[in-house]
């Protein structure tokens, strides 16, 4: 009795909490496909949902706007893909898979610093869907050819990934500075050490203290970028008060 309090019932709550929304979404797309459109863009629907009932209750603070905002939300983009599958006969296999795609498609970070995730997810999908179309119709060679493409093409970039982007570093500070120092002195200071500054935002337009405060997004590419160390250099500019990652 204690193992199945203590781990199953847990096991279990967190799959019906998890699993409501899909078994909405899958109802929906059972209802779409009795009436014509084959629905597999479902995770694109969603995610347009979630966005309009985050968006719609933090801009109102009503949940009930939020809700409606989502179910807005879920049925724009079920109403595209029903007129580009229905009024333009378009092939609700590439219509589906390509909202499917796009639905995996994220954007991370703050401000300038932000990272796109998901292309390669997205492609992938776009590409099989496309090489099953072909496997489909007969057209094996061309199958093929595409399959070993997209394999070359995934290794390359996957290198070139590992090289450059995963390699860099982005770090965020909060930065107090006397008013009497320029600031060009810390790019300066910055740029000799490879870092360049991707976003700035100053916190006090209108102070008086003769002091600046301003949030800094530095990025600098390569395996030997070390967050602490361009903290530490920036310590010990002329004319620097405080300095803390954030």
């Amino acid at each position: 009795m204690e193992f199945f309090l203590a781990y199953l019932v847990p096991i279990l709550t967190s799959t019906v909490y998890m699993a409501t929304p899909l078994i909405f979404a899958s109802i929906g797309g059972a209802f779409s496909v009795r009436g014509g459109v084959m629905a597999l863009g479902l995770e694109s629907m969603m995610m347009c949902g979630a966005f309009c009932a985050v968006l719609g209750s933090y801009y109102t603070g009503s949940w009930a706007f939020g809700l409606l905002c989502g179910i807005l939300g879920g049925m724009l983009i079920a109403l595209f893909h029903a007129i580009l599958s229905v009024r333009y006969r378009m092939n609700q296999v590439i219509s589906g898979i390509g909202f499917l795609g796009a639905g995996t498609i994220v954007i991370t970070g703050h401000q300038r610093g932000q990272q796109v995730k998901g292309l390669t997810t997205a492609a992938g999908l776009w590409a099989s869907a496309c090489m099953g179309l072909a496997v489909g119709v007969g057209f094996y060679e061309g199958a093929i050819i595409m399959c070993a493409f997209l394999f070359l093409v995934i290794v390359s970039l996957n290198r070139l990934d590992e090289r450059y982007l995963k390699a860099s570093s982005v770090v965020r500070i909060y930065l107090e500075y006397s008013s009497a120092v320029p600031f060009s002195t810390l790019l300066r200071a910055l740029r000799q050490k490879g870092w360049h500054m991707a976003y700035v935002e100053y916190l006090n337009h209108e102070n008086t203290s003769g002091s600046n405060e301003i949030l800094l997004d530095l990025q600098r590419t390569g395996r030997d970028s070390n967050p602490n160390d361009v903290i530490e250099m920036i310590r010990n500019v002329e004319g620097v008060l405080f300095v803390e990652d954030i």
